[in-house]
């Protein structure tokens, strides 16, 4: 895991340098959303369409959409409950209680899980994300930062929902695999020349999305409870509720480490447009991934010395 995470940080360290070093004049907020938009439009949903169209979907996969859906809504209760503790101002609570409730479950989890478990960590990953928490966010997760934002009206939750290339990538993965369709060499093979992208890109962009924001340290107290959420108290619930419903061993590893990813990075766009304390979520984003990186290989030690 310890050889993962450093995969993965010399990726996000690239992201990370290019917004210091700004090379070819070339701004991180002007390169990270061509990079992101491709993943978003393309990459991901060749992605999921090949990890879903050939994957084993059963009764785990809903046990999996069961646990994930629990993960975010235990994580946007506590985050809740710690602004309601700390009386946090609407803004900056909503963008604190999207941090606690949703992790960077297909950026950064997908990637790890894929180089920890093997090539069926991305379905893991891939059902955690899009079978539950993506549709919470668009939902749920809109309707809390509308109320804690500006107040202005947006587009509504189904319209963002319909927006998502990868949902749409996803229902026709279920959809071939259910009817029984057979796959194409060519095709698949065209699938995953697009997926291999997905993954350096998305941790480049991570590191581009990462940034010092002058003043965290007086804000620390109140990022402190979405570290402890996110990084502690939600994997250790997770672990339990995954094994009351049914999953087991490896799978049921996966899971718990896939919940214990830091604060979710697309969430700057929600509170950017909604109106939310976005230097604040950023602080949450950047001390939460760099925490990650020691509180994740001692989740994956741990949880081998349990199986």
């Amino acid at each position: 895991m310890y050889g993962v995470i450093a995969q993965a940080g010399a990726l996000i360290a690239i992201g990370v340098a290019w917004r210091r070093l700004r090379p070819m004049g070339l701004e991180a907020d002007a390169l990270r959303p061509a990079l992101t938009s491709l993943v978003y439009i393309v990459l991901l949903p060749a992605l999921v369409l090949s990890v879903l169209w050939g994957s084993d979907l059963g009764l785990d996969t809903l046990r999996l959409a069961v646990v994930a859906a629990a993960c975010v809504l235990t994580g946007l209760a506590l985050g809740w409950a710690a602004c309601r503790l700390l009386r946090i101002p609407p803004a900056a609570a909503g963008a604190l209680i999207l941090a606690a409730g949703f992790g960077n479950f297909t950026y950064l989890g997908l990637p790890l899980l894929e180089a920890s478990f093997g090539a069926w960590g991305r379905e893991v990953a891939i059902q955690f994300d899009l079978f539950a928490a993506t549709p919470l966010l668009l939902t749920l997760g809109v309707a809390i930062a509308a109320a804690h934002g500006d107040g202005q009206r947006r587009e509504g939750a189904l319209a963002a929902v319909a927006r998502v290339p990868a949902l749409w990538a996803a229902a026709a993965g279920v959809a071939l695999n259910l009817g029984g369709v057979p796959t194409f060499a060519w095709l698949i093979g065209l699938l995953e020349t697009l997926a291999a992208g997905v993954v350096p890109l998305m941790l480049i962009s991570t590191g581009l999305a990462l940034q010092g924001v002058a003043g965290w340290q007086q804000r620390l107290g109140q990022v402190t409870p979405v570290l402890a959420i996110r990084l502690a108290l939600i994997p250790l619930g997770v672990a339990w509720f995954a094994a009351v419903v049914g999953l087991e061993g490896e799978l049921w590893r996966a899971t718990v480490i896939e919940s214990a990813m830091p604060s979710m990075v697309i969430g700057l766009v929600i509170a950017e447009r909604y109106g939310l304390d976005t230097r604040l979520y950023a602080e949450a984003v950047t001390l939460s991934t760099a925490v990650a990186a020691v509180v994740l290989p001692l989740w994956f030690t741990a949880l081998g010395g349990w199986l």
